[in-house]
């Protein structure tokens, strides 16, 4: 038998999770070992005893039924090396809670059409890389300069999330910002939560002004991919010690070659295909994923 962790997660906002619920969780999953408190009325963790090769998803879904509708997030994993010592995230609707590529339309006038077209590709009912042609193509001649003020009055970032970086930099993690969006936004935003490093693409320019195109190649689904495979095998690290965030389909690659990838406040399809889902918690989710207390969080 192997030991696994159901960790339980409410928002710290709202904290949600009360004894009644634990116990209902608890009957939910087989061989109760131990229950430790986390933080009180937002994170706990239940130990239990299951064959190797458990899926947790499975596990994850009947404690949501058990807990029928309440705002608790359900997260479960082998309880060994949950611990991660490499994090990549996406940044749009995950780090932040805009679509850069949607805030830069509206200054266009186009926010509708692009924003449509931005949730069609997120689903995974477009592909990746043309979808995002088009959309650039449509800021041709926007200029640069827009960007700082969205930057300063449109973009917020997630709750949690300098937390989540800080603490996991603080205990030996590298952290990335991988994204399908563009540099001249993970690079502030990747330095205010605190990341080592950012990947994005790169928007054209000419004369300070948008050129409607974006440099080749794209970064999309498969290098964020590349990304991971590639930052973790230059620390020697196995799959198992790493984590990955995202929301849409162009995450579903990075999540699943993660040792445990999290679908963050996802699209259906994305949420299902994860290792784990975070519906209600903001990203400190994944901290206490990861067996660490409140106490312990870098701020």
């Amino acid at each position: 038998m192997t030991l696994f962790v159901a960790t339980l997660v409410s928002n710290p906002a709202a904290p949600a999770l009360t004894d009644a619920l634990i116990a209902r969780a608890a009957q939910a999953i087989p061989s109760p070992v131990r229950t430790e408190t986390l933080d009180a009325g937002v994170a706990a963790d239940l130990f239990f005893e299951a064959a190797p090769g458990t899926d947790g998803r499975t596990i994850a879904d009947a404690i949501r039924a058990a807990l029928d509708g309440a705002a608790v997030d359900a997260i479960v994993q082998p309880a060994e090396g949950r611990r991660k010592m490499l994090f990549l995230a996406d940044m749009d609707s995950t780090m932040i809670g805009q679509e850069c590529i949607d805030e830069l339309a509206d200054f266009v006038g186009l926010k509708e059409k692009v924003s449509a077209i931005t949730e069609r590709a997120m689903q995974g009912e477009l592909a990746f890389e043309p979808a995002l042609r088009e959309r650039v193509g449509l800021l041709a001649g926007l200029d640069v300069s827009v960007i700082a003020t969205i930057i300063a009055d449109r973009i917020t970032l997630t709750p949690g999330g300098r937390e989540l970086v800080m603490t996991m930099r603080a205990n030996g993690a590298y952290t990335a910002l991988v994204s399908g969006g563009f540099t001249l936004f993970t690079g502030p935003v990747s330095k205010a939560l605190g990341f080592e490093e950012h990947r994005s693409n790169i928007l054209e320019t000419t004369d300070g002004k948008l050129a409607g195109t974006v440099r080749e190649p794209i970064l999309g689904k498969e290098a964020k991919l590349a990304s991971l495979i590639e930052m973790r095998e230059a620390r020697g690290l196995a799959r198992n010690a790493t984590m990955a965030v995202g929301d849409g389909a162009n995450d579903l690659a990075m999540l699943g070659e993660a040792g445990l990838g999290l679908a963050f406040r996802a699209k259906p399809a994305v949420a299902a295909a994860a290792h784990a889902r975070v519906d209600h918690g903001d990203l400190t989710a994944l901290l206490y994923a990861q067996g660490y207390r409140s106490a312990d969080f870098m701020r």
